[in-house]
């Protein structure tokens, strides 16, 4: 009986490992193709390439779209490993300096496609309907990695993890909006200017709905931790299972 309780929770434990392997691998994948696009079109500002219509306006102002193309793959790349919570138990200093690093990478990418929507000369269709789109979710990805900072300043790290999901949630959304879109085009052909947009739209509130699914899992409320030093480290032990909570304590300590 000990030994079939023994091997049951070893092959628990086994999923909960390849889970937490899986998590980042496919967020990592769903960012695949427009970090490809995004090197691309680094490659073109680099190489000289020529100017077109469809490609003026990134040369007319290129420092934004360098930036955010940066931004953009640091902050997908690497946030995507915050959510493997064994990965983040084992190392609780990379989980806080990779946060730190996450923060600023996040607030450029929003800052820079806000740019780029309010003052880049845009191809038609993409204004209206779509600059709104972009305006609107490039504004509640800053506010949501503000708030989550504000959140493991004061030490709740349940609403920090929730607002920094939300973000990366629509940090992620060119991901979504290539399947949306890929899947559109097989099913009912290309759309036309307005298609497109709800299409985009589409893209950012699937991202927006699962995060929120994902965190009402989680569970809401103010959890304290007294991990949270004086100059704000972020969120040293994010999980809900906060059992190894001494041990990290002990480990800063010693620093």
């Amino acid at each position: 009986m000990r030994m079939s309780l023994q091997q049951g929770v070893g092959t628990i434990g086994g999923m909960k490992t390849w889970a937490g392997r899986l998590v980042p691998a496919g967020l990592i994948a769903l960012s695949a193709v427009p970090l490809l696009a995004g090197g691309i079109r680094l490659n073109e500002l680099a190489g000289g390439a020529e100017v077109t219509a469809a490609n003026a306006r990134f040369f007319a102002a290129p420092l934004p779209v360098v930036a955010h193309i940066a931004a953009v793959t640091l902050y997908t790349v690497l946030g995507a490993f915050q959510f493997a919570p064994r990965f983040r138990r084992r190392r609780p200093r990379w989980h806080r300096a990779a946060g730190r690093v996450l923060v600023a990478a996040g607030l450029v990418t929003a800052l820079s496609g806000i740019w780029m929507t309010l003052f880049s000369a845009l191809p038609a269709g993409d204004d209206g309907l779509l600059t709104v789109f972009r305006l609107g979710f490039g504004t509640a990805m800053v506010v949501s990695i503000v708030l989550g900072f504000v959140a493991i300043r004061r030490g709740d790290v349940r609403r920090h993890r929730a607002w920094m999901t939300r973000a990366y949630a629509i940090g992620l959304g060119a991901g979504s909006q290539f399947v949306v879109q890929l899947v559109w085009y097989v099913a009912a052909g290309a759309p036309n200017h307005l298609g497109r947009a709800l299409l985009l739209g589409a893209g950012w509130t699937v991202n927006v709905v699962v995060a929120e699914w994902i965190i009402r899992r989680r569970g809401s409320g103010f959890q304290p931790v007294g991990l949270v030093g004086p100059h704000g480290d972020l969120d040293p032990v994010p999980d809900a299972q906060l059992g190894h909570q001494a041990g990290d304590v002990a480990l800063d300590r010693a620093e």
